[in-house]
């Protein structure tokens, strides 16, 4: 660890336990770090407060010169991986959370086994979130929801179904007398326009009673209790859940659907590790449709 991602990583969280905790050091060795840090700067980088850390104005140009130059070292890093014959490097994907959670892992094992020298950074959050993050930082691979107004590379995935799931309605007929509430999970507002547009499709009013929890997983766990229905993608189940699963369709008989994507810059897919992962996805894809 050096400095500079010491300071990367406290600026990040403005908090010494949580710095701690992901740099794997005590948090007294972080604080002593700190001070001899601070010295050798000769100013105040942040002021410590029971709520956490506060950047002082010096410590801002200090963070952003430490972010900088953190930046210049991972393309010189992704440079020189070009010219190695191996698949090294670090690998930087911005991943939209459901997908993250029930489709990435597979893949993500299989990657490191076959590339273990290969360092990953991740981040998770709605596909709109994204989508500008992909934008505007220097993340290597995206794979999000939905239909992405993307210039650059971009490729279809696979497609997956919105399903409703309850332990006790059998049919969408029952949605009409059932007094069981809808359980939602908050996400991407394109994934709840789709969901209103056929429900207005079928019903004249919206859901009597609703319960919104934070997280997809939430979600399915109090519909798996019996607590209420939920829509779903069909990648969050599974054939072990037991539980009624229902495919959504407009009135033309159309399934509801969601598409997901994996999309970057030409440019990236000349580095051997992002090659190497795209080439990998569309291994297993093909697998599957074998």
């Amino acid at each position: 660890m050096t400095e500079y991602e010491m300071l990367s990583v406290l600026a990040e969280e403005l908090n010494m336990r949580k710095a701690a905790e992901r740099l794997y050091v005590t948090q007294p060795a972080l604080s002593q770090r700190l001070r001899n840090i601070e010295r050798q700067w000769g100013t105040e980088i942040f002021i410590r407060s029971k709520r956490g850390l506060v950047l002082t104005p010096a410590g801002e140009k200090i963070i952003d010169f430490v972010n900088k130059t953190l930046a210049e070292k991972e393309k010189v890093i992704d440079e020189l991986s070009l010219m190695q014959s191996e698949v090294s490097g670090t690998l930087k994907l911005a991943v939209a959370s459901i997908l993250g959670q029930y489709w990435l892992p597979n893949i993500l094992k299989l990657y490191v086994k076959k590339y273990p020298n290969v360092k990953i950074s991740l981040i998770t959050g709605w596909s709109s979130e994204i989508l500008h993050q992909f934008e505007e930082e220097n993340y290597h691979i995206g794979i999000i929801r939905g239909n992405p107004d993307w210039r650059g590379m971009k490729k279809l995935l696979f497609r997956d179904d919105l399903v409703l799931v309850d332990t006790e309605i059998q049919s969408i007929k029952e949605l009409k007398t059932t007094d069981r509430p809808f359980i939602q999970f908050k996400s991407d507002s394109t994934y709840y326009q789709e969901i209103q547009a056929w429900w207005h499709e079928h019903f004249q009013s919206p859901p009597e009673r609703t319960i919104v929890v934070d997280h997809i997983e939430t979600c399915k766990q109090m519909a798996l209790n019996g607590i209420g229905f939920a829509i779903l993608p069909s990648i969050s189940l599974t054939e072990n859940d037991k539980i009624y699963k229902i495919p959504l369709r407009y009135s033309k008989g159309e399934e509801v659907s969601r598409d997901s994507w994996i999309i970057t810059h030409e440019t990236y897919t000349r580095l051997k590790q992002v090659k190497a992962f795209l080439d990998l996805v569309d291994s297993v894809n093909n697998t599957h449709k074998a």
